[in-house]
């Protein structure tokens, strides 16, 4: 029975690692190991019990490998040799040359990072997202560093209780187990950087983590240096707490990371708030350059929003941050007030209406009006993020919004299975590993015989089923149950059937309980002895989330079914542990959200990677990714209404009975249907290049960082002069355009135009004072829609040819490339960016009339 002495004198015992296994320590603090297996494979030979026992953790276990265990490995050559190896794979990634990236530097800010299980501070794709941005980072050498919150409690782990609702616990994580170290100053000091609240200052100590060649930043204010109790906490649990909690620990995010990359001498070139928690950040670094550069407040939006990218991943209002006034003001209004910045002024960076002083902050807003870079996380989420956010630029068409996209991605290396890395070996060039963008080099699966291919997944899933057995006699055991439930529970599944997987948040959106809509057409597809199907379902709701809960235990109570028991099992307590093990062992995998609610999901990406086929809605990623899958879509490319759960359910049962099931039953010679074959190659080789995070990475580098970072080049290269004399012009701009007015317009060709031929478009306008250059006139050009509204549109600009009197003509000659019915419309907004993905929220627009 554990007991309390004070004062406790703290210190650690580790074992002396032998000279020839110095480097031990070193591989284990940096997370490198978790997707390179030589040096994992490493840890597991030390002590394959210790190992499971110790959560895969390998600071951990050098924390409880006894002495002898040790000394027993130093001197057994063939333990030696895979050290050598180990060491070998781990000075490959890190010593290899970084190309000159112009003193680049991005910051990445997140809420959440989904590193390893072992680093508990994720909940779930968001932040396994940017654990694999992280690691791919590393893998291209792109100058990057993390930072997050380094939460004491992490989030929730799951258990059901006898009746299958879900119960939250919280573990208590130990920062010295796990593969962080303080952050330390030249003089070998731990630093700590400080944020104001109203109950006084918090101090934030800095801990830091490699992932490979990235360096990682966490925040924690569990310090005792912090005598009040709700100061500790900030930092304890991720997503707990109210309101209250939320502003207090985004303050530390933004405001405190902001001051931890500072305090390391660290000088980000571009700053990448993942999600709007960190948008904080932007305001601080208003702040600095007010102090620092002498500059206005609008002069330092202006220098600052240049290198600042906005990722947002949500596709609904509900799901944004938004924080009342009052709230605001209680903890940032003497912040305000000390950096002189007017209070409105902030909160309208922040409000949908910026003189609309009842509107709540969104941190989403915030982080839009001080980023020149936005982007939604797949193709047709940069569509519904355009039109969700368009009311921000009001006279703009929906398709012109400036944001862009960038389609998530995962890490190859961290989600591959270790049975199909080997084949791969055996089949592809060698060099397959660092070639993940190359065709050539993933068209070399269609060589893989199908009785290899179909051992090595046949493998997966007998080591799945194995899997779900374990954890599903624990939870029973934990829960006392009684014999017969133990038996059931070590008997589930059946190795020949075909499994279906479905793993993801609780949020109802997310439809998990579409599949049960008709229970007993589902059972005679389940329960057909001939050719049986089974499905393993697993996923936590948000602990306030009811109904979410509701449909965990509703699916739980309908896995007990006497007829379904073996054929249906939900796994507790999903983590990326679980998401593993189903992504690499299921036969197909399930996904059901409302269309344009899935920002983009990953976890098809995954199981497509491992030869799983994909049964999902035409959503997120998979919008992109179907034709060329080898899967199957459930409904069409069309906005999502409830009529469409019953249809969507029927489409569900309907293709499983018709195509699937006896495609994947028709074995052939090999015992895999050629067909399925087939469609796995298909969805491997197009799939794998497209959807690894490397390749997402390189998108967000050529698309979003390498122009914020020459952005900041230039304005600091002229000590920010330009920012100077951008805000003096945008404050005349606006002054003058209600002014602006079009004069007269060109007339419309009298009749039909030949294809082929040029047709004048010509506007005069009224500038007020303003210069020609002032203002960019612009032809939008279009096929007219049955609504009378253009659609198929392309931007052209009008050059100004003369000016009179302060009236300005803007002409040109436009060659239509489509025919039929076509017209244009002709508008002016103030020429203030070069990039109309940067148009500010505050751009002005008038159309003609």
């Amino acid at each position: 029975m554990p007991f309390t002495i004070q004062p406790i004198r703290e210190f650690v015992v580790r074992p002396a690692l032998p000279p020839q296994l110095s480097r031990l320590s070193e591989l284990a603090y940096n997370i490198l190991w978790s997707w390179e297996p030589a040096i994992r494979t490493l840890f597991r030979r030390l002590d394959s019990a210790l190992w499971k026992e110790c959560g895969n953790n390998p600071v951990v276990m050098l924390g409880r490998v006894s002495q002898s265990t040790l000394d027993k490995a130093a001197l057994d050559p063939r333990y030696l040799a895979q050290y050598y190896l180990a060491c070998q794979r781990f000075d490959s990634h890190m010593k290899r040359e970084r190309t000159d990236s112009g003193h680049q530097l991005i910051a990445y800010f997140s809420a959440e990072y989904g590193l390893t299980e072992c680093v508990p501070v994720y909940s779930g794709g968001l932040g396994v997202l940017s654990g694999d941005h992280m690691k791919s980072a590393s893998d291209l050498d792109l100058p990057l560093v993390g930072v997050g919150l380094l939460y004491q409690l992490g989030y929730f782990r799951q258990y059901l209780n006898a009746d299958g609702w879900q119960q939250e616990r919280y573990l208590e994580n130990d920062f010295f187990a796990l593969p962080v170290h303080p952050a330390l100053n030249a003089q070998n000091e731990a630093i700590s950087v400080s944020v104001q609240l109203p109950s006084g200052p918090v101090k934030i100590r800095v801990w830091t983590m490699d992932v490979g060649r990235v360096r990682m930043l966490f925040l924690d204010t569990n310090s005792p240096e912090n005598s009040r109790a709700e100061d500790r906490a900030i930092t304890s649990q991720l997503y707990g707490g109210d309101s209250d909690m939320r502003i207090r620990q985004e303050i530390v995010l933004g405001i405190g990371g902001l001051r931890a990359l500072e305090a390391l001498g660290l000088q980000p070139t571009v700053f990448h708030m993942n999600e709007g928690h960190s948008a904080f950040l932007a305001i601080e670094r208003i702040r600095l350059f007010m102090e620092r550069q002498g500059l206005t407040f609008e002069e330092a939006l202006e220098a600052t929003r240049v290198n600042n990218v906005f990722t947002t991943h949500t596709p609904v209002p509900a799901g944004i941050d938004l924080f009342d006034q009052g709230l605001v003001f209680h903890y940032l209004g003497a912040y305000c007030r000390d950096a002189k910045i007017a209070f409105e002024k902030f909160m309208g960076l922040g409000r949908r209406n910026s003189q609309d002083e009842g509107e709540s902050l969104s941190m989403a807003i915030l982080a839009l009006n001080t980023s020149a870079y936005r982007n939604g996380v797949s193709k047709l989420h940069g569509e519904v993020s355009q039109e969700m956010w368009n009311g921000l630029w009001p006279s703009l068409p929906v398709a012109e919004t400036p944001i862009t996209w960038v389609t998530n991605g995962v890490h190859l290396p961290s989600w591959l299975n270790g049975d199909l890395s080997d084949l791969y070996d055996q089949y592809l060039e060698p060099d397959w590993r660092n070639r993940w963008n190359d065709p050539s080099v993933w068209a070399q699966i269609k060589d893989i015989p199908d009785e290899e291919m179909g051992e090595v997944h046949r493998r997966r899933k007998r080591r799945l089923i194995a899997f779900v057995r374990e954890r599903q006699t624990a939870a029973a055991a934990r829960r006392k149950a009684g014999p017969a439930e133990l038996r059931f529970a070590a008997e589930v599944l059946d190795p020949h059937a075909l499994t279906i997987g479905f793993a993801r948040r609780f949020a109802t959106y997310k439809r998990a309980t579409l599949l049960f809509r008709d229970v007993e057409r589902l059972k005679k597809i389940l329960c057909n002895p001939e050719r049986p199907v089974q499905i393993i379902i697993a996923g936590k709701a948000h602990p306030k989330d009811q109904p979410g809960k509701s449909f965990i235990r509703e699916i739980v109570q309908l896995s007990r079914d006497t007829d379904l028991w073996k054929r249906l099992v939900f796994v507790e307590d999903y983590d990326m542990k679980v998401a593993r093990e189903l992504v690499q062992g299921v036969d197909l995998w399930l996904n059901t959200p409302r269309r344009g609610e899935e920002a983009c999901g990953t976890s098809g990406m995954k199981a497509a990677m491992n030869g799983v086929l994909n049964l999902s809605v035409l959503d997120g990623w998979f919008d992109e990714a179907f034709e060329v899958s080898g899967g199957w879509a459930i409904g069409d490319r069309e906005e999502y209404s409830e009529d469409q759960d019953a249809i969507h359910a029927s489409n569900i049962y309907s293709v499983l009975e018709r195509e699937i099931v006896p495609m994947f039953f028709a074995q052939s010679q090999g015992g895999l249907s050629s067909e399925w074959a087939r469609r796995v190659r298909m969805s491997m080789v197009n799939l794998t290049p497209s959807f690894d995070a490397r390749r997402m990475v390189h998108d967000y580098r050529v698309k979003l960082y390498d122009p914020a970072h020459r952005n900041w080049e230039e304005v600091r290269a002229k000590n920010f002069e330009d920012a100077r004399v951008r805000a003096k012009w945008n404050s005349r701009v606006r002054e003058i355009w209600p002014q602006v007015t079009f004069v007269e317009m060109g007339p419309a060709p009298a009749g039909p135009v030949v294809s082929g031929k040029p047709v004048m478009v010509r506007a005069s306008l009224w500038l007020a004072g303003l210069k020609p250059d002032d203002v960019r006139v612009e032809c939008v050009l279009g096929r007219i829609g049955i609504n009378g509204s253009l659609e198929v549109t392309e931007v052209i600009q009008l050059p100004s040819t003369e000016t009179r009197n302060d009236v300005s003509v803007f002409e040109k000659e436009i060659v239509p490339a489509q025919t039929g019915r076509l017209g244009y419309a002709v508008r002016v907004s103030a020429n203030h960016f070069s990039d109309p993905l940067t148009r500010p929220v505050t751009s002005l627009l008038k159309w003609s009339v």
